[in-house]
């Protein structure tokens, strides 16, 4: 055999060897293909019987002896000799070879007898590339309809293998026949179910590595389909003409995941013609029957004149009478008649008599102890008592006064009360100042009537429990009050006590959300905190002399306003009181509201519930009128009114543009198992109060704010809400099946009435160690706006970050009253309303000052006004409770240059008045 030492490769070894009887060498095993993986080597084995040597020839070329590993056998069974060899194939050496095909080796054996040759085994580098060649994208498919999903793998030596899986689980296209995974690494459904929903994603692997792609997102939805009509009701009117209706819902199917709702009417209606009913009558009665053995005789009559018809009422009394027929001279049992009942009215003489005589005995009795009572109770108490019980309740006024000369005050402490008299007075006595107060709680006040329960509910206002029906006033001639304090009492003029305690028990029982306050003629503020609702009540509006307890209250149960259509609730049913109370002039109401102003694609109207429960239409915003005023800012709706009530806000959209102002928050908590954690997505309408119910609720459960909240604009498009979580960190993290993606429907998220949507998703961590989340929250409208949060958070409560609720906390100042309400001092206010009150030659000024403001439409209603600039400035210090930007004021003022300096400018000594004790304020 020629020499294979050293580096001379070039002598070829003979191809056979010449012939002789017996075999040629056979290979038992031949030279497999083989894949380099990364830089491992590879070995290549040949086996040959009968075979004296065994060599590798790699790319044409023969491999160097000292390469081959060779092993030597000899077969028990033929005693021929058997050879074995290896040689090893590196990564360097392929990627050496640069032929026009791939890297091969083969090996030849030798026999006595000849030579034999191997099959050809390529040697390739394994390879795959990370990138795939075609991502599977996400579809939206009807029901029973097709989902083909694409998926080109990356490319790789050797080629990769796709599987596919759903929501992390591996499909099996065996055990589903609707699910075909072989052509060409496709995924086909051929009928889409509402299973079928869920995230797709596409593996590719092969011996190197595994790679993953995109995942897509699959919504089967389901198109709304009408049910079948409803019986015609009953036509409406009960006579004459009216109409009659059916109805159907798009229940058959409801439209789901996103599912179009159903085209054409849900309600018919057609004219009818109903029977008016026709009230029965009684004809004339007949004439008397012959007179009876019985001394009887009869008459009847029947109702046909005329009969009912068609439901009417059928005739009323009796269809048949009888009476004596004789005048008593009728014989019964051998007697006449008239002894027989003589007897009778005798006996029942004698019973009336007695009952009369014992009545008579009764009631003077009562008479005598009643006048008795009456005259002491007139002589301890020295008051004369007089009956109001024509006035049907309300504030009375009290007046304690002595009846005779000499007798003692009428509240002495030393006086002692007759317990046997009853007599209690009601309605709340309402002082003036915190020194009516200290007089009033004094013990010599009320030691002498110990059954009359005194409550002191304000700084300002005592009132008296009512044990009885009947009110009262107290009557006399005017004195002094207790240890020398001659005030008098400020009397409080209101109307319907009953109605107002009503009303404020109603609104405990219905609201947690309420403020109240006691308010005079210097007016003040009423602010739910955090609520963004805040009621305004200017100097002047109440009376002088007198006080009133004012309340403002939200509505936290679902609303009694049930909008129609799609008209939406934009923000919270607000209420306030109490309602007999009138003011001289328009107090200011502040509501949010959740609606991108645009009048284009709005109409907002303000509604009112009457005192029969029921909604009425108060104004539109766009409106003129002169009864009230609504200015629409961004965030909020100003309102100015002259009655209390309950108001809410109510959007019509005009287009599908029309934007509803959503508010999306994200709170986490830990479950009861520890390695689950919950987060739970808010989407709510953007209004501080709505923010508050989402807060106070996560509260109770534990929850926390992982983010600041961020606002979506939610098109009234019909176009669904769909949220999902990303990027969770794959080998710390994972989610529970189906739960990665959810989608609520259009007309649950636009017609909510007021209740916050509320998605959950469940995490598992898988080591206790981990504590640390960090993913995304996706939030968006199908063909819409979209958000995304951006979750960094401990799960531990100790290293979590606080982040604050709200960007104006009013929680410590829920009321104010006189002067530190406003922003704008007293005296500067005076100045200002006498200053543009006052009209020229140009025309009102008050108008101009409107214009600064931004208050340009409806300026009738300021007309009407006996101080439009009074009012103008009522409305901007509603607007502007927060910043209480008098810069800005100061500047309009000088534009229209009938000011000359700025507000701020003015000094000290000249805001400070004796009477109302102004202090600087705002840089005042």
């Amino acid at each position: 055999f020629p020499s294979l030492s050293g580096n001379d490769n070039s002598e070829a070894l003979p191809e056979s060897i010449p012939s002789a009887p017996g075999t040629l060498p056979h290979f038992m095993e031949e030279p497999d293909d083989a894949y380099i993986i990364k830089s491992n080597p590879i070995v290549l084995r040949c086996k040959a019987m009968p075979a004296m040597q065994i060599f590798f020839k790699c790319n044409g070329e023969w491999v160097h002896q000292n390469e081959h590993v060779s092993e030597e056998s000899m077969d028990e069974t033929t005693g021929l000799k058997v050879r074995e060899v290896f040689i090893n194939v590196t990564r360097q050496q392929v990627e050496d070879f640069h032929g026009p095909e791939d890297y091969w080796c083969q090996c030849v054996a030798w026999s006595h007898l000849g030579t034999s040759k191997s099959r050809k085994a390529s040697v390739r580098i394994a390879y795959l590339r990370k990138n795939f060649e075609q991502d599977p994208q996400g579809k939206e498919v009807p029901i029973e309809g097709m989902i083909v999903l694409h998926c080109r793998p990356p490319e790789g030596v050797p080629a990769a293998e796709v599987e596919w899986l759903k929501n992390e689980e591996p499909i099996d296209s065996n055990l589903d026949e609707n699910i075909d995974t072989r052509a060409d690494h496709n995924l086909i459904i051929r009928q889409a179910r509402l299973s079928d929903s869920g995230n797709y994603t596409c593996m590719a692997a092969n011996i190197v590595a595994k790679r993953r792609s995109m995942s897509a997102t699959v919504v089967v939805y389901v198109n709304g389909g009408w049910s079948s009509w409803t019986e015609w009701s009953n036509c409406n009117a009960r006579c004459g003409r009216g109409w009659q209706k059916r109805s159907r819902t798009c229940t058959n199917p409801a439209p789901l995941n996103g599912g179009a709702f159903c085209e054409g009417m849900s309600v018919q209606k057609i004219t009818c013609t109903s029977l008016c009913p026709v009230d029965g009558n009684w004809e004339v009665w007949s004439e008397w029957s012959v007179c009876s053995p019985e001394c009887e005789h009869l008459r009847v009559r029947e109702c046909i004149a005329p009969p009912p018809r068609n439901g009417g009422k059928y005739c009323e009394g009796l269809s048949q009478e009888s009476e004596n027929c004789t005048e008593g001279l009728c014989i019964q049992d051998k007697k006449p008649l008239h002894e027989i009942k003589s007897q009778n009215i005798e006996t029942a003489s004698d019973i009336a008599l007695y009952s009369g005589l014992g009545a008579a005995v009764i009631a003077v009795a009562v008479l005598v102890v009643g006048v008795t009572l009456y005259r002491r109770s007139q002589s301890e108490y020295g008051v004369d008592v007089i009956d109001s019980s024509a006035l049907t309740g309300g504030f009375q006024t009290f007046n304690f006064k002595t009846v005779r000369q000499g007798n003692s005050l009428l509240l002495n402490s030393s006086l002692q009360p007759d317990l046997t008299v009853s007599r209690t007075y009601s309605g709340p006595i309402c002082l003036q100042d915190p020194m009516d107060k200290e007089l009033m709680t004094e013990s010599s006040l009320f030691n002498p009537l110990s059954d009359i329960k005194v409550k002191v509910q304000s700084s300002f206002m005592v009132s008296l429990g009512v044990t009885e029906r009947a009110e009262y006033h107290g009557k006399g001639h005017s004195g002094t009050f207790p240890h020398g304090n001659s005030r008098a009492f400020g009397t409080m003029q209101a109307r319907n006590k009953a109605t107002y305690i009503q009303n404020l028990s109603s609104i405990s029982t219905r609201s947690e959300l309420k403020t109240t306050a006691i308010f005079g003629h210097l007016g003040g503020r009423l602010v739910v905190p955090n609520t963004g609702v805040s009621l305004l009540i200017p100097h002047g509006a109440i009376p002088e002399e007198s006080s009133w307890e004012i309340y403002l209250a939200i509505t936290q149960k679902e609303s009694s306003l049930q909008p129609e259509g799609t008209d939406v609730l934009l923000g919270p049913e607000v209420t306030c009181g109490p309602p007999e109370l009138a003011v001289s002039t328009p107090f200011a109401l502040t509501i949010p509201h959740c609606a991108e102003v645009n009048s284009e694609h709005w109409n907002i109207h303000l509604k009112k519930r009457s005192q029969q429960g029921k909604w009425e239409e108060v104004m539109s915003v766009e409106e003129e009128t002169t009864s009230c005023y609504c200015l629409l800012d961004p965030y909020a709706c100003h309102i100015l009114l002259n009655s209390f009530g309950t108001y809410a806000l109510i959007g019509e959209p005009i287009s599908d543009c029309a934007v509803r102002q959503l508010k999306v928050a994200v709170f986490g908590c830990l479950s009861c198992n520890s390695l689950d954690y919950n987060l739970r997505v808010y989407c709510m309408d953007n209004t501080p109060c709505a923010f508050q119910e989402v807060v106070l609720d996560e509260r109770l459960q534990g929850g926390q704010l992982l983010e600041e909240p961020k606002l979506l604009h939610f098109q009234g498009n019909t176009f669904s809400l769909q949220i999902s979580v990303l990027d969770i960190p794959p080998f710390l993290w994972r989610i529970k099946p189906f739960t990665a993606c959810q989608e609520v429907p259009f007309s649950r998220v636009w017609c909510s009435s007021q209740k916050p949507l509320h998605c959950a998703f469940s995490l598992e961590r898988y080591t206790p160690a981990t504590t640390q989340l960090s993913c995304k929250i996706c939030v968006r409208q199908v063909k819409g706006h979209e958000q995304i949060l951006q979750i960094q958070t401990s799960i531990l409560e100790n290293e979590r970050e606080t982040i604050t609720f709200f960007a104006h906390d009013d929680s410590n100042f829920p009321a104010q009253m006189g002067p530190k309400a406003f922003k704008i001092p007293y005296s500067i206010r005076q100045r200002i309303c006498a200053t543009f009150d006052t009209p020229n030659a140009k025309g009102k000024d008050w108008q101009m000052l409107a214009q600064k403001n931004s208050i340009n439409r409806n300026l009738s209603y300021f007309a009407t006004q006996s101080s439009p600039s009074a009012v103008i400035l009522d409305l901007w210090e509603a607007r502007h409770q927060h910043d209480g930007d008098l810069d800005s004021l100061a500047c309009a003022l000088e534009e229209i240059g009938r000011t000359h300096s700025k507000i701020s400018d003015i000094t000290e000594t000249e805001i400070e008045e004796p009477d109302f004790n102004y202090s600087r304020q705002n840089g005042l």
